[in-house]
């Protein structure tokens, strides 16, 4: 068990009311993550309290009643994944590192120059990031502040969210050897031709359309043929 000393309480407000343990900082957010930590190497103390500082324990009626069991390990593994865990000021920066990058590949992939209709290079995103001064809300996930960054981005960037779907024809010589491509994206429509090649319908986010053809001439030599079907 971790040293009471080390340790941060971990909260969680169920049914009106708050259930409290201690735990390691550190080792809880790896348990979050669903690594290979055991429960026992997490917390502290071997109970749940309704109020950490007084020393006040939920009694085995009430955590029975409002989470249908009285087991600490359960209970212990439902408040960690569930609840909120401190962060140590180290995991801070790590977790806000990690979202920024997560935002920037998401806005490098879906999104595009709106005036070339070609995606924005990372380093672009990240420059026009520090330059807008953009904050990262550390309660919510990625994707629940992707339409706030990309609003104070757009100050800067001109960016325009778009799907394609694209038809390629691939030479029989190299189909099969491309379909691995293919399957990369959204395969909307396959097929085969008279002459062996492959006609196909593939739907991907406008960003990484310039990735997409990369991979595919360059097992093709450039010769796939291809058109943008539609946009939106």
């Amino acid at each position: 068990m971790v040293d009471v000393d080390r340790a941060v309480v971990a909260s969680m407000k169920k049914s009106g009311k708050t259930f409290e343990i201690l735990v390691d900082a550190e080792k809880a957010q790896e348990f979050r993550k669903g690594k290979p930590v055991g429960i026992w190497d997490v917390v502290a103390v071997e109970h749940v309290f309704t109020d950490v500082k007084k020393g006040l324990k939920a009694s085995e009626h009430e955590l029975q009643q409002i989470f249908g069991t009285a087991d600490v390990e359960q209970l212990f593994g439902i408040i960690i994944k569930q609840g909120d865990v401190p962060f140590t000021a180290k995991q801070l920066v790590q977790a806000l590192d990690e979202k920024k990058k997560q935002l920037i590949a998401r806005i490098h992939r879906y999104a595009v120059d709106s005036r070339t209709g070609l995606p924005h290079p990372p380093q672009r995103i990240e420059a026009a990031w520090e330059e807008a001064k953009i904050r990262i809300d550390k309660n919510k996930t990625a994707d629940q502040q992707l339409d706030t960054v990309v609003s104070q981005l757009r100050s800067i960037l001109p960016l325009k969210f778009e799907t394609r779907q694209i038809e390629v024809i691939i030479p029989a010589q190299y189909a099969s050897q491309s379909f691995h491509i293919l399957k990369q994206q959204r395969l909307l429509h396959e097929e085969w031709l008279g002459d062996g090649s492959l006609k196909a319908l593939v739907e991907m986010p406008a960003g990484v359309t310039d990735e997409f053809f990369s991979l595919l001439n360059k097992i093709a030599h450039g010769q796939v043929e291809s058109r943008i079907v539609k946009t939106f």
